[in-house]
C-alpha cells in the first residue's frame, strides 16, 4: 500500500489546524483579554459599567463575609 505524498501532507494540515483549534478554544485568559480589547474598542462604556458592576460584586461580597464572622 503506497501512500501519496500529497495525502499525508494535507492530513498534517487538517491535523494541525485541528489542534490549533482547540488550543485556542482551551485558552480561556487568551480569549478574555481578546474580548475586553474588543469590547475597548468599540464600547468603552460597556467595559466601564462591566467594570462597575464587578467592582460593586466584590464590594457586597466582601460586606457579606465581614457581617457573618462579626455575629
Amino acid at each position: 500500500m503506497t501512500t501519496d505524498r500529497s495525502d499525508v501532507d494535507r492530513a498534517r494540515a487538517e491535523l494541525a489546524a485541528t489542534v490549533e483549534a482547540i488550543e485556542y478554544k482551551l485558552n480561556v485568559p487568551k480569549r478574555a483579554a481578546e474580548t475586553v480589547e474588543r469590547l475597548r474598542r468599540d464600547n468603552p462604556l460597556a467595559l466601564a459599567g462591566i467594570a462597575a458592576a464587578a467592582v460593586a460584586a466584590t464590594a457586597l461580597a466582601v460586606w457579606g463575609v465581614v457581617r457573618l464572622v462579626r455575629r
